[in-house]
C-alpha cells in the first residue's frame, strides 16, 4: 500500500534494519510505501555496500549500509509514552533506529520504563547501550548522545557508579577526537579524571597517585583469557570488550608511561575491527 498523506509517526531507521513490512518514507517526501523484500549488494571487497528494498508497487529503493532512512514507527515503539528531550525519549529514538538488535531491544526496553540516575543497573545499562551503538551497530552518532546522558554526572565518591560514568566519558572522549580541534575530547577527559584529585589528605592523596600511575602503566589487558577463549567467539567478543572499555580509558586518561597516545589509538582500531569480525561469526553460529 502507498499512502499519499504523511501524517504517520515517522523514526530514523538504520538500511540494515530495513526489512519487509517496514514502510518506508520514499525520495522526495511525499509518500511512504511498504517493503516487500529486500536483497543486500556488497562491494568489491565483499562488504556490504547496498540495501535494496523491493516496494509494494514494484519499485526498489537504494539504501547505502550505515545510512538511516525515515519509516514509520512500528506499533510496539509508535506507543511509548516518553517526555519528549528525556532520556528515555532519547534511548526510544535510538531503538527505533536499531530494531535489528536484539541487545539494543532489550537495553531500551528496561530504560524507557524510566532512567534512575541514582540507579547503579540504569548506569550500566545506559554504558553497554552506548558501547553496543558504536563497537557493534558503528553508529558513532547515537552513541556520542547516549553517552552524554551520563558525561555531566559528577563524582560522589561512589567509586562503583563512577566506573560506569567514566566508561561513558572514554568512550565520548574517543568518539570526538576530531572534534573542534580535539577541545571536546579534552573537556570529557577532564572530567574523567576529576575522581583523580578525590582525596584531600595529602599522604593518601600520593599513595592513590602512586598506585594509580602502577595501574595506568600495568592495565590489565586481558591477554590471557583472550588466548584462551580464541576457539570460543562469543566469550572471547567478551574479553576483548573488556580490553577495549581499558584501552579507551587509558587514551582518555592521556596515556601512560608505557602506551602513548598513538599506540593506545592503533590497539583501539585494532581491537574494533577484532570485536566486528567476531560479531560476524557469532552470528554465523547462532
Amino acid at each position: 500500500m502507498i499512502d499519499s498523506d504523511v501524517d504517520a509517526q515517522l523514526q530514523p531507521l538504520a538500511a540494515e534494519a530495513v526489512k519487509a513490512g517496514r514502510k518506508l518514507l520514499l525520495p522526495g517526501g511525499e509518500r511512504t510505501s511498504e517493503v516487500v523484500d529486500t536483497a543486500v549488494e556488497h562491494d568489491d571487497f565483499g562488504v556490504p555496500a547496498i540495501v535494496v528494498a523491493t516496494l509494494e508497487s514494484g519499485e526498489t529503493v537504494r539504501i547505502a549500509t550505515g545510512s538511516t532512512v525515515q519509516a514509520e514507527a512500528p506499533d510496539e515503539l509508535a506507543h511509548i509514552v516518553t517526555d519528549e528531550g528525556s532520556p528515555e525519549a532519547l534511548v526510544a529514538h535510538v531503538a527505533a533506529i536499531h530494531t535489528e538488535s536484539p541487545r539494543v531491544n532489550e537495553l531500551a526496553e528496561r530504560l524507557t520504563r524510566g532512567v534512575n540516575f541514582k540507579s547503579g543497573s540504569s548506569l550500566q545499562d545506559i554504558r553497554d547501550l552506548a558501547l553496543t551503538l558504536y563497537v557493534d551497530l558503528s553508529d558513532a552518532a547515537s552513541a556520542l548522545r547516549v553517552c552524554d546522558l551520563l558525561t555531566d554526572q559528577p563524582f560522589d565518591g561512589n567509586f562503583g557508579r563512577w566506573n560506569l560514568i567514566e566508561g561513558c566519558l572514554a568512550l565520548a572522549a574517543h568518539l570526538t577526537q576530531n572534534d573542534d580541534g580535539g577541545s571536546r575530547a579534552a573537556g570529557y577527559s577532564a572530567a574523567l579524571r576529576t575522581a583523580d584529585d578525590a582525596e584531600t589528605d595529602p599522604l593518601k592523596a600520593k599513595l592513590a597517585a602512586a598506585v594509580r600511575q602502577r595501574q595506568l602503566n600495568e592495565p590489565n589487558l586481558y591477554d590471557r583469557e583472550i588466548a584462551r577463549s580464541a576457539k570460543n567467539p562469543a566469550a572471547e567478543k567478551d574479553w576483548r570488550g573488556l580490553r577495549l572499555t581499558v584501552l579507551l580509558y587509558l587514551r582518555a586518561h592521556g596515556g601512560s608511561e608505557t602506551l602513548g597516545a598513538e599506540a593506545l589509538d592503533r590497539r583501539i582500531g585494532h581491537e574494533l575491527l577484532a570485536i566486528r569480525a567476531l560479531n560476524g561469526k557469532t552470528a554465523a553460529s547462532g
